[in-house]
Formats: structure tokens, C-alpha cells, sequence
């Protein structure tokens, strides 16, 4: 799913998660895809639920729509990231959900069994693979990816060439290598922000865990792989810069604090997602966006990140699936897909969106597109949100001092227990 617009508001949204470990719906094979999408005339009034900044900016990308389709409605509810889960988890066991909603790609193996399947008449071709992906739970495609969230690495520029650097390091040893000259040569007082435990720690080092070789479950989604060797040694570089005294461990997560410390320049290097750049530029103020960058992950074994988003789903019990159908299909082409980009800051899932002039205009977003072609998503499972959650607290652990290999054994022990829900 995407973690939206700080770091604080990635907490909110996890926080939610872990509590849905019960009363979640049971997935199972989605109703049967239809044919076409109608291509006549549609009536009635659309229901659409969205979180966050999303749910605010969709009432005027809805116009286009309402404007080719005189007939349809479209009543679009806002809810916050913290509360979705739960809403939607209400409503489904009520009867009562929208014709159309957005829902985080790590929700959608929780509701499957309440989403009608994508119509053939859909076209996904020219959507990233990984995202494509998100949308499909035990071979039933039950969701369209609306936009893509993936991390790339922040990092100040200027400091970086008083620290020596005047090109992106390429490999783990080498970016640790910078982030440490940040602090020696260039006076921050951190060399990089990370995660050191809480709500969606976990989740936010899983680029170093696939990049290490690493995976979450085996391939036949079975049995969780948490305390392998590459897992131990991802864990332990991620460690290492806190006892190095490179990262700070008692990391503030209030809102602006990372963007805040990232322009005072005493945390010069982070890790975010496509949105970031606008509350850096608003942070920073006129000129600041020719003081940072963006670079992909350093390689290991790989330079893989992580790869999440939203879907836009049709609900079952949708009164109105004709007109909803076609509103998503709306929602999908390019220009619409632009048009969320300069909205909001989402990164737009259909390939072609990328070409319009306001992506193409800011190089950093090349970066994006490019980390884009080495990514993974967790498992579509209903047992990751329990797992996750365990593994934040075995990260906190982690970070203050507890060996990787032990750390992870337990949450292998625990992930044993919580089954991979199938």
C-alpha cells in the first residue's frame, strides 16, 4: 500500500494494520470476470471511498468523468489512512460498501472475497508487472493499480561533495562509506534516517533484505523464510549503523521532523517515495530542489526496493458496477493518471502516464522509474499484517543491541505460529 506523505503518516496507517489480525473477511476465488466495459450510456450515483490526499484531490479529477457521463454521479468520501481498514472491515460485514474504493495493495488479500473480478475489458497492458501483481490474490485479478509507491534514497548534494562524493556510491559498502563521510567531513550530526522500530519499521527494510537475497515465503507461499542467512544479513548492515552511531536510534516521527532535519542538513540522507520531493521542495523553499537528489539502492546481491500503492477495486455488492467499472477505466488512462501525479504526488502505475511533461520535467523522477524495473512487494497473504507487526518489535530489538540471528529466529518462531493464511 502506499505509505502516504511523511513518516508519521506511514505509522498511522500500519498502526491500523496491526490491529486486523481478527475479523478480517476469508479470501477466496473472487465472482468471475465479465466482458467488456460498457461503452454506452451509464446512470445512477457512484460511491468511491479513498484515504488520504487522494480521497481530497478526487472530487475534481472525478469532473472529467461526470462531464462524459451526464448520467453518473460520482460521490467521493474521504477517510483517513488511520481509519480505513476498520471501515471497510464494517462495512463489508454490514452489506453497506461503495461501488468503487481505493484499497492499499498489503489490504487486498484481507478483502478479496468482497471484490468482484476485473473485467477483460480492462486493459492492463501497459501497467508495471510488480504492480499488476498486487492485484491478484490465489489467481483471482480482483483490482486495477491506480498508482505505484516505491523508495529511492534522498540524499543532500551539496554535503555529499564536502563528504567527497560527487556521484551515487553503487554498493552497500560504499553508501554506508558516505552517509558516515556526511557526518565527518560534512558536519551533519546524522549521516542517515532510519527507521529504528515502531509501526512499519519493519517494512521499511525489506529493500536490504531482497537486496541481500532474501526472501519473505517460499515460493509456494507456505512457510515464512525470516531467519535465513540473507535476512541475518541484511539485518546486521541495517544494525551497523546504529552502532556505528550513524543513524539515531530515538528517531523523531512527528510530522515535518525528517523534511525539517533533511533541510537543516543535520540528517542529510533518507528514504521515501515519490511524494516526498514535494514536501522536501515546500520544506526547503524556492532553490532548495537544486540541493538533493535522488539515487536508486546500492547494490548487493541486488538493488531491489520495495514496490506498493493502491488498486481501485469494485465491490460485489455494487449497485452500480456498469458505471463504476467505467469509472475506474477513467481513472486509469494516462492523462487521468498525470493529472494524480501533479495532484497529489502519486507515481502513476500505467506506463505511458510517465511521458507527460509533468514527469518528465523533473529528472529525479527518472530515478523512480528506473528503481521501478528492480522492486517486490510482500506477500498477498492475510497473515502479513500479524507478521509485520511482530517484526517491528523484533527490529526495535535489533536496533538497541539484540543479535540479528536471534532477533530473527524469534519472529521465525512467531511467524510459525501465525501461519501464512492460506
Amino acid at each position: 500500500m502506499v505509505l502516504r506523505r511523511t513518516s508519521t503518516a506511514a505509522v498511522f496507517v500500519v498502526a491500523v494494520l496491526a490491529l486486523a489480525a481478527c475479523g478480517r473477511s476469508d479470501t477466496g476465488a473472487s465472482s468471475a470476470p465479465t466482458g467488456a466495459v460498457a461503452s454506452g450510456e451509464v446512470t445512477g450515483t457512484v460511491t468511491l471511498w479513498a484515504q488520504g490526499t487522494e480521497g481530497e484531490k478526487l472530487p475534481a479529477l472525478v469532473k472529467g468523468f461526470e462531464t462524459a457521463n451526464p448520467g453518473v454521479k460520482v460521490k467521493v468520501t474521504a477517510i483517513p489512512w488511520g481509519d480505513a481498514h476498520a471501515k471497510y472491515q464494517a462495512a463489508i460485514a454490514a452489506g453497506t460498501t461503495p461501488d468503487v474504493a481505493q484499497m492499499g495493495t498489503t489490504w487486498m488479500a484481507d478483502f478479496a472475497n468482497a471484490f468482484q473480478g476485473v473485467p477483460s475489458g480492462i486493459d492492463t497492458s501497459d501497467v508495471f508487472s510488480d504492480a499488476k501483481a498486487s492485484a491478484v490474490v490465489k489467481g483471482a485479478t480482483v483490482g486495477v493499480p491506480w498508482y505505484v509507491d516505491t523508495r529511492v534514497i534522498y540524499y543532500r548534494t551539496d554535503l555529499a561533495k564536502k563528504a567527497g562524493y560527487s556521484s551515487p556510491p553503487k554498493t552497500w559498502a560504499d553508501f554506508k562509506a558516505m552517509t558516515k563521510a556526511m557526518q565527518t567531513r560534512a558536519g551533519a550530526k546524522w549521516g542517515i534516517a532510519l527507521s529504528p522500530g515502531g509501526a512499519d519499521s519493519f517494512q521499511n527494510t525489506l529493500p536490504f533484505a531482497w537486496s541481500a537475497g532474501a526472501d519473505l515465503i517460499n515460493s509456494a507461499g507456505t512457510k515464512w523464510m525470516l531467519d535465513t542467512p540473507q535476512m541475518t544479513a541484511a539485518l546486521t548492515y541495517y544494525q551497523s549503523f546504529f552502532k556505528e552511531g550513524i543513524a539515531d536510534p530515538n528517531l523523531s516521527t512527528a510530522l515535518g521532523a525528517q523534511e525539517s532535519a533533511f533541510v537543516k542538513g543535520t540528517t542529510p540522507v533518507l528514504i521515501n517515495n515519490g511524494s516526498e520531493i514535494s514536501a522536501l521542495n515546500a520544506a526547503g523553499g524556492a532553490g532548495f530542489d537544486k540541493k538533493y537528489t535522488v539515487m536508486a539502492f546500492p547494490k548487493n546481491e541486488s538493488a531491489t526496493s520495495f514496490v506498493g500503492g493502491s488498486n481501485l477495486v469494485v465491490f460485489r455488492k455494487s449497485a452500480h458496477s456498469a458505471a463504476a467499472w467505467k469509472l475506474v477505466q477513467y481513472l486509469s488512462k494516462p492523462s487521468v493518471q498525470a493529472g494524480l501525479y501533479k495532484a497529489a504526488g502519486d507515481l502513476p502505475a500505467v506506463q505511458s502516464a510517465w511521458n507527460d511533461a509533468s514527469l518528465t520535467a523533473d529528472p529525479k523522477l527518472a530515478v523512480f522509474k528506473a528503481q521501478l524495473d528492480d522492486v517486490k512487494s510482500p506477500p498477498a497473504n492475510t497473515a502479513w499484517t500479524q507478521v509485520s507487526a511482530a517484526a517491528d518489535s523484533q527490529l526495535e530489538r535489533i536496533v538497541k543491541g539484540t543479535g540479528p540471528a536471534s532477533a530473527l529466529s524469534a519472529l521465525q518462531s512467531s511467524a510459525n505460529s501465525i501461519g501464512t493464511g492460506n
